[in-house]
């Protein structure tokens, strides 16, 4: 039983931050989750502009401290203190630069492995930056010794590559929230396509621009909405522009969590060209709004997209299949709803409260000395290939929508 357990939690950023993604949905949704069971969240994070050093978002306490360099260097004596408090667990997140936790905190430890960056590394930041992250995940697999979860089948095979053993990882994927990603009532009756990502060099938002050139001319109506913020944001507007597509292109920023919500209920499709992902959580959440994805075949995507089931994947890079998938799905409305229908379904497997119940079984193993390795899920909502639901099949807004 936790027993107020203190769990603290290292991760670069929080929502606060203008760059979050999907790790962050991830913590704050585990991490209020852990507070209605019992547990005290702490997360430690960088300092963001306007954010207070410290505060408390729905019961989960958020200290913030250093900028993203500053910030790796202060954080062995800022743990050494957070868990001088009995019963601390540390969670790291593994989704930068590996902590090191192991080196200098003797508490239990859990990472949670988003995705590793590799080489794409070059194509995100300076080459002594990328070099310096490439060489610190060769560290993982010599550090780190206790239970990893890996919240998708490609990032656990990416970790077992590394040389990570196999049944030190377990699966926990991320969860939905199917209270606030529902279907919209109303039909999509404009083709416009939806990009929702921190917006960074290596999601390749410019492969999709070069497709929107090609697809304009063909429907003319086609409107392409990039929701989020981050280094690319400057250059694909300039890109829009030299295309001479910048008025077919919405660039809206960040924006809060409702309006991200309405924006995915009026698109008729999601696309996503990145280089990899650890997952792909806003496919999901896009799926779980009855919006089916055009995505690239690769890590994180090939696990978010069932191909023929919820939307169509296509070679990375490749601009011609991805033009002619996105056509293909805009000019054919049959085709385009039995995928919106079954998107909705497969959303349907991933919950953070499950989620959650395995992450907290986890932690209460491991801190017990338990066999923890006999809890650690490997298949998850992938168990079965093809896509089923896990809540009541009765008609929703969605399935209504469809057969209207």
């Amino acid at each position: 039983m936790a027993g107020g357990r203190k769990l603290l939690i290292l991760n670069e950023r929080d929502l606060a931050h203008p760059w979050a993604g999907g790790a962050e949905v991830h913590i704050m949704e585990i991490a209020r989750r852990a507070v209605a069971a019992g547990y005290r969240p702490t997360l430690l994070c960088t300092r963001v502009r306007g954010a207070a050093a410290e505060t408390v978002q729905d019961g989960v306490r958020i200290r913030r401290a250093g900028n993203r360099f500053s910030y790796y260097a202060m954080l062995p004596l800022l743990v050494r203190r957070e868990i001088a408090e009995p019963g601390t667990v540390i969670i790291e997140h593994l989704n930068k630069i590996p902590f090191c936790t192991p080196l200098y905190a003797r508490v239990p430890m859990i990472a949670v492995a988003h995705h590793l960056f590799g080489w794409t590394a070059f194509q995100q930041v300076s080459f002594p930056v990328a070099a310096a992250v490439v060489a610190s995940e060769r560290l993982i697999p010599p550090l780190y010794h206790g239970p990893i979860v890996a919240v998708s089948p490609s990032t656990r095979a990416d970790l077992i590559a590394r040389g990570v053993a196999a049944d030190q990882i377990g699966i926990i994927p991320n969860g939905v929230d199917h209270a606030r990603y529902v279907p919209a009532e109303r039909p999509v009756n404009t083709p416009t396509l939806l990009v929702v990502a921190r917006i960074e060099p290596y999601k390749r938002i410019d492969l999709i621009l070069r497709a929107l050139q090609t697809l304009i001319p063909r429907i003319p109506e086609i409107r392409l909405l990039v929701v989020g913020a981050g280094s690319a944001l400057e250059p694909l507007r300039q890109q829009a522009a030299q295309l001479r597509i910048a008025e077919h292109v919405t660039f809206t920023g960040f924006v809060d969590e409702p309006t991200k919500v309405r924006w995915m209920q009026q698109a008729a499709l999601v696309v996503n060209a990145s280089e990899k992902e650890g997952w792909g959580l806003t496919v999901l959440e896009a799926n779980a709004c009855g919006v089916p994805a055009v995505a690239s075949d690769v890590p994180g995507l090939r696990d978010a997209v069932v191909p023929g089931e919820t939307g169509v994947l296509v070679p990375h890079g490749d601009v011609v299949q991805l033009s002619e998938a996105i056509r293909r799905l805009l000019t054919a409305d049959d085709e385009r709803h039995r995928l919106a229908v079954g998107a909705r379904t497969w959303s349907l497997r991933f919950s953070w409260d499950e989620s959650t119940r395995e992450l907290l079984a986890l932690i209460e193993a491991t801190c017990a000395g338990a066999r923890w390795r006999a809890l650690l899920p490997t298949l998850g909502p992938w168990a079965s290939p093809t896509v089923a639901p896990t809540a009541p099949a009765a008609p929703d807004a969605l399935t209504r929508r469809a057969i209207a």
